[in-house]
């Protein structure tokens, strides 16, 4: 019997990885977070399988399903959206299953943020504007944030932010990130990243508080913030597939130069 922690991706039925898939048409157990995952997703689980939503339970009771379905040698698809190794739950889960001495094993999804930027048809990393990407959110009704990672001290960094949690803190966003990324720094929000009623607002920090307001946002969004989001066209060309980049894959031009 082995537990599944199967990242679902962020809602299109179509972005689930081909084994999370199906391990769900097999597993005769299938836990899933209702509130994130699409039904879709589940309804490829066996006709005869226990489907349970989690979105109404608590960590005691969802361990209980899995300990239950450990005693009848029963597999569990335990799906989560996205990818489970970001703000997935799933560490204190597996904690639990360790104790109880509960295999398990984790299938990678497609996160929120690949899966918007791939909406957007834009690339997070842009040669000489932002090379890192960085994944955080901001300290509201969870737990609070660690030492040295508040946004003044990642936002030193200049990269492109993908702040997630945060859309009732945009305000603080704002005036946190406002002096290191400039009043102008473009601000994307992703709304429901996947699903049919995916909506994108494009704003700067100062005023895509106001534009979130009006659009009555106020749940499942993720927020962009970086100069790479308006590099549009005005950007050099990466060394990877430059002509003049010879690397150890791209060797003949030094080969035909030394000849």
């Amino acid at each position: 019997m082995t537990v599944y922690f199967i990242g679902a991706g962020p809602g299109d039925p179509d972005l689930i990885t081909v084994r999370g898939l199906k391990l769900i048409q097999s597993c005769p157990v299938c836990l899933y977070a209702g509130s994130l995952v699409p039904e879709q997703i589940v309804a490829a689980a066996p006709a005869d399988a226990t489907v349970i939503d989690t979105a109404p339970l608590h960590l005691d009771q969802i361990i209980a399903e899995i300990e239950t379905a450990h005693a009848r040698g029963q597999d569990v698809a335990r799906v989560h959206s996205g990818d489970p190794s970001i703000y997935g739950a799933t560490a204190e889960q597996m904690r639990r299953l360790d104790r109880l001495g509960i295999p398990y094993e984790v299938v990678p999804g497609v996160p929120a943020f690949a899966a918007a930027a791939a909406a957007l048809k834009t690339e997070l990393t842009i040669p000489e504007v932002a090379q890192t990407i960085i994944v955080t959110r901001t300290t509201m009704q969870s737990s609070a944030m660690p030492n040295n990672e508040d946004l003044e001290t990642l936002g030193k960094s200049g990269a492109t932010l993908a702040i997630h949690l945060s859309i009732r803190n945009l305000r603080e966003i704002e005036r946190k990130l406002a002096p290191l990324y400039g009043d102008d720094c473009p601000v994307i929000v992703a709304y429901r990243v996947g699903w049919p009623d995916q909506a994108f607002i494009h704003g700067t920090l100062t005023d895509i508080a106001e534009k979130v307001r009006k659009a009555k946002i106020t749940r499942t969004a993720l927020i962009f913030v970086g100069r790479a989001l308006a590099a549009g066209q005005d950007f050099r060309d990466s060394a990877l597939y430059d002509a003049d980049h010879m690397h150890v894959l791209r060797p003949g031009k030094k080969k035909q130069a030394e000849a």
